[in-house]
């Protein structure tokens, strides 16, 4: 709508940046980089997982199936080197007759896990998807109820990041870290239970290494992040450097400002080489520091593991064993942490998206309807503002016949798209009243309301779908004969048949491979395929040329017939056979009349038309 957009950023205060910020992607680094990423810690993060385990509780028998396997992988996974240690200590004492049945029992045993952790991956990206189609087809389903204000003050690019980066983040989350977490816990219990109960001396010793390699990785994580956020931050300047180079291109030419561009550039550039090198040493450290200490460890064991060895405390085979087992302990604690971040990330992401599902819906009104309406409209002392702050809409009374043509003009942000918001019911009133057929609008259905009104916008929206179900987007009940007879009163039929495949061509990107004359004459053929009581046409003609628009005119003027018209304009020529021209300016009725009345009176309108008669723009 052409002059929404200007009032909009004149009313209200600014929108919220999206999640992230400029430069927000997946990190960079060697091992460790996971630990290094800056962590988006939710606010409530309590609340948020009572609502998730709700999604979880959808897949009960699902999530039920899946810790039994991890349960059974991490058995296995514990069994089996107590089993080496048997098959040693056969070796060492010679008795070799138990190896066999030994071994046969862990090559089992290693095949029955390979199989349970397949079963694991499956389960977990079963239980992900599901769970998050919940999710997105909730969340979809919120954003079609909400009322028009939300996302006209909601950035759509945060919005849509909800959708796709939040339930991506949910969904990798789910499928990668829950198995991952239970499995940790539980190895991280069955191996300590294994190890006392084997040498409890050697368990003793062995978490030397486990508390080192714990402070390690605290240590190393929190410079790390430093550098990782600088680096991110230094990234999205890049970003933002290169974009608005690009699009803005021909204007750092004219200004010669290539070489002031290339040196902001490059000095960004070079900033963000020292951190990334620094950050890349710092990640790239992390994996042999942790190999670093996982040898020490085994040094140790092998050195006090021998040592009650040779004084008869343990056997050989306990030793191997050990050694699988500190292996086994340090590998969950690592990776919980690395899944602390991203739980932490995923949690802030369900918050963004429970926000939206719990928004108010549109409220559509009462239950009334208008089947058989005439378009009488009347505006009473509607007062109205999109904040609290500033009001944009004073003491408008206006009063419109059945199949009177009324046409709002002014200079923009003087409140004639706010009407059209109005009527439709995008907004509600602050007070007075919006009468159709002397009926509250808030007393009719919104549904309803909006099925018997049409609207030819500005900016030509269609969809990327054939021509034929885009004129059937406001009648899909339609038949062809139909359809075809609305593209020849609208002027576009002819158009339409000279295309490769008729009403059946596919629009790519919503209409780009058509001109900006073609998508307005289709979006008029809609309208009339609509049949409404009441047709409301914001600026219909401004964005084409003087002879695509006097087709447009020929096409809007059968369209109007009979029919309750709204027409905003700036261009005056177009609504002087107006019934009645209303003139605003800032938010207030200044005159109103016709073309002729209006010219002699000398007023308002008699300026505006006169400074476009000059040539110059409102």
């Amino acid at each position: 709508m052409s002059d929404k957009r200007e009032e909009m950023r004149k009313d209200q205060p600014p929108m919220r940046p999206g999640p992230g910020g400029p430069g927000r992607g997946p990190g960079r680094g060697g091992p460790g980089g996971r630990f290094a990423m800056p962590v988006e810690k939710p606010k409530n993060a309590g609340a948020t997982l009572k609502r998730l385990v709700k999604y979880f509780k959808k897949e009960l028998n699902m999530v039920i199936a899946l810790v039994l396997v991890v349960v059974m992988v991490v058995c296995l996974s514990i069994v089996a080197p107590k089993l080496q240690s048997e098959a040693i200590d056969s070796i060492t004492i010679g008795e070799f007759g138990r190896l066999p049945s030994i071994l046969g029992v862990m090559l089992g045993a290693y095949l029955i896990s390979a199989g349970f952790t397949w079963g694991q991956t499956i389960l977990s990206a079963r239980l992900s998807q599901k769970i998050v189609r919940h999710m997105r087809e909730e969340l979809f389903d919120k954003i079609m109820k909400l009322p028009i204000k939300y996302l006209d003050r909601h950035p759509h690019g945060d919005v849509m990041s909800r959708m796709t980066n939040d339930i991506e983040n949910i969904s990798n989350t789910v499928s990668q870290s829950l198995g991952s977490l239970v499995s940790g816990l539980l190895t991280i219990i069955g191996t300590v239970t294994m190890m006392v109960s084997l040498c409890w001396q050697l368990a003793l010793i062995s978490c030397i290494t486990v508390v080192l390699t714990v402070v390690t990785t605290k240590i190393l994580s929190k410079k790390m992040r430093i550098f990782y956020r600088r680096q991110q931050r230094l990234l999205g300047t890049l970003n933002s450097t290169v974009e608005e180079m690009v699009t803005g291109y021909k204007t750092v030419v004219a200004y010669n400002h290539q070489d002031i561009v290339y040196e902001d550039f490059a000095r960004t550039s070079e900033e963000y080489k020292k951190v990334g090198i620094k950050a890349e040493v710092l990640g790239g450290s992390m994996g042999p520091i942790m190999n670093l200490i996982n040898n020490i460890g085994f040094v140790i064991i092998a050195a006090f593991g021998g040592y009650f060895a040779i004084n008869g405390i343990i056997s050989v085979g306990i030793i191997s064993a050990f050694i699988i087992y500190a292996k086994q302990f340090g590998r969950p604690i690592n990776e919980i942490a690395q899944l602390y971040g991203q739980i932490q990330t995923a949690i802030a992401g369900s918050e963004r998206v429970f926000a939206i599902l719990d928004e108010t819906e549109e409220d559509k009104g009462g239950s009334g309807n208008m089947e058989n309406a005439e378009g009488i409209i009347s505006f009473k002392n509607v007062n109205f503002g999109y904040t609290p702050e500033k009001q944009v809409i004073f003491d408008f009374n206006l009063d419109i016949k059945n199949g009177q043509k009324i046409a709002l003009v002014g200079a923009t942000g003087s409140g004639k798209t706010t009407i059209v918001n109005l009527l439709m019911r995008f907004y509600d009133v602050d007070s007075g009243e919006i009468l159709i057929d002397g009926v509250n609008v808030r007393d009719i259905d919104c549904d309803e309301l909006r099925r018997h009104t049409a609207m030819v916008l500005q900016d030509t929206v269609l969809f990327s779908d054939t021509v034929r179900n885009n004129l059937k987007y406001s009648n899909i009940n339609a038949s062809d004969e139909e359809m075809v007879e609305a593209a020849k009163l609208s002027n576009c039929h002819g158009m339409i048949t000279k295309l490769k495949n008729g009403y059946d061509t596919q629009l790519v990107e919503a209409g780009q491979n058509l001109s900006q004359g073609q998508r307005q004459l289709l979006t008029i053929g809609r309208a009339f395929l609509a049949n409404p009581t009441i047709l409301i046409l914001d600026e219909a003609t401004s964005s084409v040329d003087t002879r695509t628009e006097k087709n447009i005119q020929n096409a809007m003027v059968n369209l109007m017939k009979n029919r309750t018209s709204i027409i905003i304009a700036h261009r005056l020529s177009t609504i002087q056979d107006a019934d009645v021209i209303v003139v605003m300016d800032k938010g207030r009725i200044v005159e109103t009349g016709c073309h002729d009345e209006l010219i002699a009176k000398k007023g308002r309108y008699y300026e505006l038309y006169m400074t476009q008669f000059a040539g110059n723009e409102i």
